[in-house]
């Protein structure tokens, strides 16, 4: 059994990826390494890829089991769980056209900071639209198909947890302003927070503090010790989360072509 907290939120992450799959197929040679992937959501890079979850790794074989596996998509995509893997890898996978990137697995360690505002548990049907003009957003150029999938596997992750909630933050029109998942294991005392994003034109009314607060509020309740979140390691929304009580433990390589 995982001993340490971080050890513990890669199992977690590790399982999450494996039961929201529309498929899991090991990888021969690559510790703790499968492919997933999901054919109703082809379009969607996080639901087909690569996950390692341990190293060490030779990125050539890396590279030819993704040719392998997702070889009738027009994206690659590699997710290391394991940072001395995943840095060791870097240079020869960035040599072969991939784009590689960190993130930051964050754990909360400070108290639960109340919020101006009160955030609830919403369904898919809540977030659709905002979600779908974030998405819009953030990749101008994608398609209507891609926008759809993009948003409307959000329900796949319902598989991925033994409970998951969407919380969300109302604006005074009662629209949904700010939202993220919660996904909850009590029985391992750990739980994530993933995506929380705010509407375009809500930013700076306390919304994304709202659903932060409350999820961790949820995650407390449901007697999960071990708090966590992935970060952006170059962007700014770390910065945000340290100052609410998350800190750096771990970091996850992201490698991606298209």
């Amino acid at each position: 059994m995982p001993t340490t907290e971080l050890q513990r939120i890669k199992a977690f992450m590790l399982d999450f990826a494996r039961r929201q799959a529309g498929r899991a197929v090991a990888l021969p040679g690559v510790p703790e390494g499968f492919a997933v992937r999901d054919d109703v959501f082809a379009l969607s890079r996080a639901n087909n890829q690569l996950v390692v979850g341990g190293g060490p790794v030779d990125p050539g074989v890396l590279r030819a089991l993704a040719d392998e596996a997702l070889g009738d998509l027009p994206h690659r995509l590699i997710s290391v769980f394991d940072d001395e893997a995943g840095a060791a890898c870097a240079a020869p996978l960035t040599e072969a056209g991939y784009r590689h990137s960190v993130c930051l697995v964050m754990l909360h360690a400070g108290p639960v900071r109340p919020a101006a505002r009160a955030a609830e548990i919403v369904d898919l049907d809540a977030i659709r639209g905002p979600l779908t003009r974030r998405w819009h957003g953030f990749q101008p150029d994608a398609g209507e198909e891609v926008v759809r999938q993009l948003t409307e596997c959000r329900e796949a992750r319902r598989h991925g947890a033994d409970v998951v909630r969407f919380i969300g933050s109302r604006a005074d029109d009662g629209e949904v302003a700010s939202w993220a998942d919660l996904y909850l294991d009590p029985e391992s005392g750990t739980a994530q927070i993933e995506d929380l994003v705010t509407a375009e034109d809500r930013l700076g009314r306390g919304h994304a503090d709202a659903v932060l607060s409350t999820a961790l509020r949820l995650a407390l309740d449901a007697g999960c010790g071990t708090r966590f979140l992935i970060a952006d390691a170059a962007d700014w929304p770390r910065h945000w989360y340290a100052r609410r009580g998350f800190g750096e433990i771990g970091r996850v390589h992201v490698f991606e072509r298209l």
